[in-house]
């Protein structure tokens, strides 16, 4: 038997409403009653969480962990470490990998890797289309059985709007949501900026904000039509915020995603041509940023994510159009928005932080993660809200350095990361 007891923490636990400074015993990898510590026969370990808050293992649904077939942008080994340095124990892989995971050996590969090298939580999603093609539907039912936990086609859009009506129809039927990149390839066309007053002064091709929102429109119309959840995956716009205040009012089963990036830049980021300020859906306006901060607020958008998309050095050190899209983000995303959505713009307080990275993608994805009710497996961040440290890409656990926030001077960090009861990270 094995036995740690962590002390004199902040005990935050949105699914249980608990916030108290308590001590928390684990034993054999579970939350336990402190009533068995007098029972205990083992030698207790201690932790001592004196000013630091504990709460379930972070849970971030919007992460590209690159294999198969991209290990040179990342590995799952080493993007489970640089979510596990972020303060995360549960990450949700995206498809879009070589060969896409869109057939049930490529999930059991995907799982049996992350059960042999991953320190963290691997969940895989499946595609939503044949090779994330958008015109024939991936075999769901078999993904589903193969242990996938949402399907989606994320770095690329079904525009066919039939396939993805049958598509939720499927997702309905086995039980699990649909995640949507919002893209109308029609209106984006070769945009590769935000289309505004940086994309006309540097003459690079525009991305208008309605080519996110008309998909929005159509996944509230489809939600709708089969009564069934959809998600939006990192929302960006005022117009899609508005439009999911709108239908969640109505109670359409939508919801939607937030990245750090497209709160803490705009697309003034770009005026220099910086590759590593280059993503899909990109930078918008501040406007953007404001309803964005705003949705938080209200509850409109109910889930924080990193997106994080790893690349080469030598894959964005070219010219801005030719640069893939996408940033890294785990090992930062929890600073930033302890940073800006809770110290500076103060939108939602340090509980509802952790509920959106907890209670609501239990929720969405109906997974056993995100609470500290006894019984549950113990995996737990343990965070420094007041914790000022300044971001240093050099020393990043992650594959990658594509980050723009190399030398931003952060508030509020992970310093400790538990799964299953044992410390798989520590500042």
């Amino acid at each position: 038997m094995s036995a740690t007891i962590i002390r004199n923490g902040r005990v935050i636990d949105p699914a249980n409403k608990r916030d108290e400074v308590i001590d928390l015993l684990i034993i054999d990898g579970k939350i336990a009653p402190l009533s068995q510590l007098s029972t205990l026969n083992s030698q207790l370990d201690e932790i001592n969480a004196s000013n630091l808050i504990v709460c379930p293992g972070l849970i971030d649904i919007h992460v590209h962990l690159r294999e198969p077939g991209f290990g040179h942008k990342e590995t799952i080994e080493s993007g489970a470490r640089a979510a596990a340095a972020g303060g995360f124990t549960t990450i949700v892989c995206m498809p879009n990998t070589s060969p896409a995971a869109d057939n049930p050996s490529t999930i059991a590969w995907i799982k049996d890797r992350a059960g042999d090298t991953a320190c963290v939580n691997v969940l895989p999603t499946g595609a939503i289309s044949k090779n994330l093609g958008g015109e024939e539907l991936a075999p769901i039912g078999s993904l589903v059985q193969a242990g996938i936990v949402a399907i989606t086609d994320d770095g690329h859009c079904v525009q066919n709007h039939q396939v993805m009506r049958r598509a939720v129809e499927y997702a309905r039927m086995v039980g699990v949501p649909v995640l949507d990149h919002c893209q109308d390839y029609n209106l984006v066309g070769n945009g590769v900026v935000h289309e505004g007053y940086w994309s006309t002064l540097l003459g690079l091709p525009g991305w208008p904000a309605a080519g996110e929102e008309a998909i929005v429109m159509r996944n509230i119309l489809l939600a709708e039509l089969c009564d069934h959840h959809i998600h939006c995956q990192h929302v960006t716009t005022a117009g899609s915020v508005r439009l999911l205040r709108e239908a969640r009012t109505r109670g359409v089963k939508i919801s939607g995603e937030v990245c750090p990036h497209h709160i803490a830049l705009t697309d003034e980021a770009i005026q220099n041509f910086d590759t590593s300020c280059k993503m899909n859906p990109p930078l918008r306006s501040q406007a953007d940023v404001d309803a964005l901060l705003e949705g938080v607020a209200d509850g409109t958008v109910s889930i924080l994510v990193s997106d994080h998309a790893p690349h080469a050095d030598f894959e964005k050190e070219v010219e801005f159009d030719a640069a893939p899209f996408g940033i890294i983000g785990l090992e930062t995303e929890l600073g930033l928005f302890l940073d800006l959505l809770v110290h500076k713009h103060c939108k939602i307080d340090i509980m509802r932080l952790i509920e959106m990275y907890t209670v609501e993608p239990r929720r969405l994805l109906k997974i056993n993660a995100g609470t500290l009710s006894i019984g549950a497996a113990a995996d737990l961040t343990l965070i420094d809200p007041d914790l000022e440290w300044s971001v240093r890409v050099d020393t990043f656990e992650s594959a990658s350095r594509n980050s723009p926030f190399d030398g931003w001077n952060l508030k509020g960090r992970a310093v400790r990361t538990i799964v299953g009861g044992k410390t798989v990270w520590k500042l």
